[in-house]
């Protein structure tokens, strides 16, 4: 009987200590894993880092065998540009050996002109002519002679800026655009009104929806014909009574240099004469010297185009008189002013110049020169002040 309870009591003993031991075993399973897929991981991250220390290794030399291939293809494009150079050379050579042998070689073949083709010529040149006579409507017989007088008429304002009249009939009234860069217009009744003292008290302002630039501007049959601040060769028409743009325009070639080097501000200069409205601008294909446009104020459109061998260089204005360019030199020092070239477009006088032109008792410079047909005279912003110089005038 005592062994029988002795028994009973020993199973439950056992079989805690056989669990014990199944844990036991299962928990040495376990840390064996764990140490297996460790060493895996070790075994990967060295074979990592030794893949990472070859990829070094190959950039290094692929780093080097780049720069020396680059050093070689420098030395290599020295010799080309070198080989270049002796070939342009040679060509020159051969280009002035060409014309020394075309200059010598007596030809008939080479010097010959189809007599046909020479008339047709002649006609197209004559026709031309014709049709910008009449485009012109050439009554002008009379050039300018010299500058007879001048007078200050204000001094109001500030380097920049230009005044003008409106050489249509019966115009009367001054107008008054101050700065390089401005949007309102003072307009005056007549001239005894603008040489008040407290003129700008009686003038009625007109403000423009786009700002001007430069002091190129003209007014003419009730239009102010401006060219718009930040575009390259705008040119803008405004209805000065109605107070609205009425038409636009885009003036080719013009805009990229100064019309005149000793007046950068201004890049187009518009100009009225007997004849209508005209642009005036400089341009690089022309080597700086200036470009004579008709504008059609009706339709904003360009009529025709002169290229005029007047330099822009030390040129600070220029004006239009009789269908011909009155070009006005100084000095950057500012001392007098004088006309120096002159062109006439429809080639009565052609080119030339004319040093004795000078501007009377007065040295400094011109922001602006216009010329007024109705008039006769040049209304001038010099320094601040507005002044009317009288001219004196021949028969062509």
């Amino acid at each position: 009987m005592v062994a029988l309870q002795v028994q009973f009591l020993l199973i439950p003993a056992l079989m805690s200590i056989m669990g014990a031991a199944q844990h036991m075993m299962q928990d040495a399973a376990l840390l064996r894993y764990i140490d297996q897929r460790f060493l895996a991981l070790e075994k990967r991250l060295e074979k990592c880092n030794q893949d990472v220390l070859e990829y070094v290794d190959e950039f290094r030399e692929f780093s080097r065998t780049a720069l020396s291939r680059l050093a070689g293809v420098g030395t290599e494009q020295a010799e080309v540009k070198r080989e270049v150079e002796h070939l342009l050379t040679r060509l020159e050579q051969a280009q002035r050996d060409i014309d020394y042998f075309g200059s010598i070689t007596e030809s008939n073949a080479c010097v010959e002109v189809h007599q046909g083709l020479l008339e047709e010529q002649l006609l197209e040149e004559a026709e031309e002519k014709k049709r910008l006579k009449v485009m012109l409507n050439a009554s002008c017989d009379h050039m300018l002679a010299g500058i007879r007088s001048l007078k200050v008429v204000k001094k109001t304002g500030g380097k920049h800026g230009s005044w003008m009249k409106d050489p249509g009939k019966n115009h009367a009234k001054i107008y008054l655009l101050s700065g390089s860069v401005n949007n309102v217009i003072l307009e005056f009744a007549n001239i005894m009104t603008f040489m008040e003292s407290n003129q700008t008290l009686k003038a009625r302002r007109v403000p423009l929806p786009l700002p001007w630039e430069g002091t190129g501007h003209v007014i003419y049959q009730g239009f102010i014909f401006y060219h718009r601040h930040g575009s390259l060769n705008e040119i803008v028409k405004f209805n000065i009574q109605r107070r609205k743009v009425a038409d636009q325009m885009l003036l080719p070639g013009a805009g990229r240099i100064p019309a005149y080097q000793l007046s950068p501000q201004t890049k187009i200069d518009l100009a009225v004469d007997e004849q209508g409205l005209w642009a005036l601008h400089a341009e690089p294909e022309t080597r700086g010297n200036i470009v004579i446009t008709k504008i059609n104020p009706a339709a904003m459109a360009v009529e025709h185009s002169w290229d005029t061998p007047c330099s822009s260089k030390d040129a600070e204005a220029a004006f239009m008189a009789c269908n011909t360019l009155h070009v006005v030199y100084n000095s950057p020092s500012r001392g007098s002013s004088r006309i120096q070239c002159v062109y006439d477009v429809l080639g009565a006088l052609n080119a030339y110049t004319n040093p004795g032109l000078h501007f009377p008792k007065r040295k400094g410079s011109h922001s602006t020169v216009h010329y007024n047909p109705k008039e006769k005279q040049l209304f001038a912003w010099g320094d601040g002040s507005q002044i009317i110089y009288k001219l004196h005038t021949k028969q062509k």
